[in-house]
């Protein structure tokens, strides 16, 4: 199957606002998404640290996974950016400075659903440079014990996750989806997070998850059978599509649309951070592809030889522009 992607990076049509609580300070944040320049790349400010330097959404910028992935820059950190990251990366933006005066990106409703629409409110717009996609030519894998993902090759951008919490409600669990906005918006973007209950008690005491409420988070009975949310589940499979969701956003650090098809099996922020340190180790593992400017729209057309580019472990050629079971958020 041919992989259609628009040969052109793309920032917002405009600025676009929302807010929300970070899922752990239990503090309101204020967030909004902006048009950036061409090969800027996604990047947050703190405007409650002054605003004076940017944390770009690069692998090489996580400093914490527990619980959520956390990305850092000299004393500035953003946790929880993976809803977000997988929202924009599914929509096609390239290119966005992201604004927030608190350290959370809000959880919302706990998935990347309201992310989702709000991208869709504004629109995007094309930007004159040409994209880079990074093609994974073989495979690439991590294992940690009964946890294993790996990339291999193939043309398009598709995640087959797993999971097995060996519970009534969550037994085997598995989704397998070729990405584009549209199936991300569909089937995706609004399967939210999940917890225990008991273990979400546990991080109240301990100050954590303290904007967590049925609001944003399913939280499952003591029971194992059942969810305390009046509502129920989105989907049948919900689990399994949020973690394929996180898988999303987690990736879109490495900078630039992939070619390859993620296979994971009861991973987390941890191990995909894994990966994507295994595929910057691994440079004859991957080439990235150029493009040039096709006669026909959405189609991608590599140079005849494409260039591969050994890059060192951060990948800093590689980030061009972009866009577990854990208690609580998973």
């Amino acid at each position: 199957m041919a992989f259609n992607l628009d040969p052109h990076q793309h920032t917002l049509e405009r600025a676009v606002s929302c807010c929300g609580i970070g899922l752990h300070s239990g503090k309101t944040v204020n967030l909004t998404l902006k048009p950036a320049a061409e090969h800027s790349g996604i990047t947050f400010r703190r405007t409650d640290l002054g605003g004076k330097s940017r944390v770009p959404a690069r692998m090489e910028q996580i400093v914490d996974t527990t619980l959520a992935t956390t990305i850092g820059s000299g004393g500035e950190r953003v946790s929880t950016t993976e809803h977000l990251l997988a929202a924009l990366r599914s929509a096609g933006v390239d290119n966005a400075e992201i604004e927030l005066d608190g350290g959370e990106v809000p959880i919302m409703d706990g998935s990347a659903g309201p992310f989702v629409r709000l991208l869709q409110s504004v629109g995007l717009k094309r930007q004159r440079a040409l994209r880079k996609v990074l093609r994974i030519t073989k495979p690439v894998s991590c294992v940690s014990g009964d946890k294993f993902i790996r990339i291999e090759p193939y043309d398009g951008f598709k995640i087959t996750g797993s999971i097995n919490f060996g519970t009534e409600l969550i037994s085997e669990q598995s989704c397998s989806i070729e990405l584009n906005a549209e199936r991300f918006a569909q089937e995706i973007a609004d399967a939210r997070t999940f917890g225990f209950v008991e273990q979400v008690e546990e991080l109240w005491r301990n100050g954590l998850a303290l904007g967590c409420t049925l609001e944003n988070v399913i939280a499952i009975h003591w029971n194992r059978r059942s969810v305390l949310n009046e509502d129920g589940l989105r989907f049948e499979d919900e689990f399994v599509r949020h973690k394929v969701l996180d898988l999303i956003g987690d990736l879109a650090l490495l900078g630039s649309p992939v070619l390859g098809h993620v296979i994971a099996s009861r991973s987390g922020h941890a191990l995909h951070h894994s990966l994507m340190q295994a595929i910057a180790d691994s440079p004859d593992c991957w080439e990235h592809v150029e493009f040039r400017k096709p006669g026909q729209p959405h189609a991608i057309t590599p140079p005849a030889k494409p260039r591969r580019k050994r890059l060192p472990v951060s990948l800093p050629g590689l980030l061009f522009p972009a866009v577990a079971p854990a208690p609580c958020p998973a």
